[in-house]
């Protein structure tokens, strides 16, 4: 099972969010902001994994941030099998804003 941490207000994590409805026996979406043992959980894989070095360096949060079943992890959607935000038919973060979901 692939573990998604990753939270509602982010317009990258509702795209990616949307495309595993149903599809509970592949994944598992963490929302950091639902309590502070899933942001805890989060921040520790943050501070230790290198896959995080350059959102650090640039100021990003990292997320969605993946975590495979054998602990490697990515900030890349591809590698689970998923499409990026921005992709063809991704929506525009001004989309987001106005309210729409998962577009």
């Amino acid at each position: 099972m692939i573990k998604i941490f990753g939270m509602p207000t982010c317009p990258y994590c509702d795209y990616v969010h949307k495309q595993i409805e149903g599809r509970e026996d592949e994944f598992v979406y963490i929302n950091i902001g639902e309590n502070i043992q899933n942001m805890s959980a989060f921040t520790r894989l943050r501070d230790n994994s290198p896959v995080f070095d350059y959102c650090k360096e640039i100021g990003d949060v990292g997320i969605p941030a993946f975590v495979f079943e054998d602990g490697s992890v990515s900030i890349n959607p591809a590698d689970a099998g998923l499409e990026e935000y921005g992709a063809v038919n991704a929506c525009s973060v001004e989309d987001h804003k106005n309210g729409r979901k998962g577009c």
